[in-house]
């Protein structure tokens, strides 16, 4: 007879699982509906940013941890759609993938090892 131990997975891990799920499913739709109905791109990108800020604010209040990298992909979803709907033309792609890089340059910089 062998005994097996079963490490208990944590709530709050399981709830965070499962708010990746509802966000990813969020997001597939919201932007079907947006192509469906071609709203344009600064109410699609406003409606993304928004679920992505969201996620991370229900991450916190379910005590999970929050990922800065989304934040920051959410804040320039955000400012990408409010500068669209109000005139002011910002190509996203780029100014997206600079703020990333530099976001995950700095959290490698800053990050803590396993050993401190």
């Amino acid at each position: 007879m062998t005994n097996v131990q079963v490490e208990a997975v944590p709530e709050s891990h399981v709830s965070v699982k499962k708010l990746d799920s509802l966000v990813w499913g969020l997001l597939l739709i919201w932007i079907g509906i947006a192509l469906l109905t071609d709203v344009g791109w600064g109410i699609g990108s406003l409606g993304v940013g928004a679920i992505l800020l969201f996620e991370q604010a229900a991450r916190k209040y379910i005590g999970g941890d929050i990922e800065t990298l989304w934040i920051v992909v959410g804040a320039v979803f955000v400012t990408s759609g409010i500068s669209e709907l109000s005139g002011i033309h910002i190509s996203l792609i780029p100014v997206a993938c600079i703020v990333a890089g530099v976001v995950l340059l700095l959290s490698a910089l800053f990050e803590k090892t396993q050993s401190e």
